[in-house]
């Protein structure tokens, strides 16, 4: 099993016809995720051709979602109408959306929060590498690739990975794979300061996957969500899981790259969320390169 989406899960993209979109939806295809439509407004019934593949484009989500049966959406759109994209997921009745696109401004997030408070639909992101669920083929082919990431490094197993850092999540994952250890999904929250899913709401995906032996959670500076996820794997995870949280080092009051990495107030440091990790159980890596070993020691 895997959590969110399946091998056969049947993929939008919002801005297929953009080069970016377009490029990664290419390279979906060639890993062997379902993309069965493309959605640009004022661009329905062209088609997004990808060697023998030709894909449908809509004007709308709910259209495409309609006459495809689609349930998650990938969006490559500019942060100016990425919350209206999400929206629009949403109100299509879509299962997953995975929003791609970096710089939507934070009142706009909370809009989208607010608006989508109650829906089935379960939002990725924004800012964030998207969701990868392995398949069974040669270098795991024939999964469910929605976002960036990179689809060779990922192996099909039972170690699952959720993270703020798109990096960092690449690292674990190849590190994991290098061993010999495969993963169920493979998931990049993004790390804006209003996300959709949070580390919670992965691991309690995670921990009801029966096919999930073991997690690794990546954290960073910024926030309280770690700590939250660390008191709720304290009281209830029953399975092996390890973590490193990023930004040690960095200056109290200053942005460290994600929107949401940011200390203030006291709050959100480095020291106080491997502290919670800690004592919640889970096996701290003290650098990047000791994520996977952190959790195969626990296994």
């Amino acid at each position: 099993m895997s959590i969110l989406v399946q091998p056969g899960t049947k993929v939008l993209i919002q801005g297929i016809t953009g080069s970016f979109g377009a490029r990664h939806a290419q390279l979906s295809l060639d890993y062997g995720t379902q993309i069965v439509a493309g959605v640009t407004p004022g661009k329905g019934g062209q088609t997004f051709e990808h060697g023998a593949k030709k894909i449908p484009v809509f004007d709308t989500v709910a259209d495409a979602v309609k006459r495809t049966g689609a349930t998650a959406s990938a969006i490559f759109v500019p942060a100016a109408f990425a919350a209206d994209a999400i929206l629009e997921g949403a109100d299509a009745g879509l299962d997953v959306v995975v929003c791609i696109t970096e710089g939507i401004p934070a009142r706009d997030m909370i809009r989208v929060k607010r608006a989508m408070e109650g829906s089935k639909t379960r939002l990725t992101g924004p800012n964030c590498p998207g969701i990868v669920t392995p398949g069974e083929g040669k270098d795991s082919h024939g999964g469910c690739r929605i976002g960036i990431a990179p689809g060779y490094i990922h192996k099909k197993g039972h170690v699952g990975v959720v993270s703020r850092s798109g990096t960092l999540t690449y690292e674990a994952v190849w590190q994991l794979t290098c061993r010999g250890v495969g993963q169920s999904t493979c998931i990049g929250i993004g790390g804006d300061a209003v996300p959709g899913l949070s580390h919670l709401d992965v691991i309690k995906l995670f921990n009801d996957d029966p096919d999930t032996h073991g997690i690794i959670i990546i954290g960073e500076i910024g926030g309280a969500a770690e700590e939250e996820a660390a008191a709720w794997i304290k009281a209830h995870c029953k399975k092996p899981v390890a973590g490193f949280i990023a930004g040690a080092t960095a200056p109290p009051g200053r942005r460290m790259g994600h929107a949401g990495a940011i200390i203030s107030g006291g709050r959100g440091t480095a020291a106080a969320k491997i502290a919670a990790f800690k004592d919640a159980g889970i096996g701290v890596a003290p650098t990047p390169s000791e994520i996977a070993d952190t959790l195969l020691k626990m296994m």
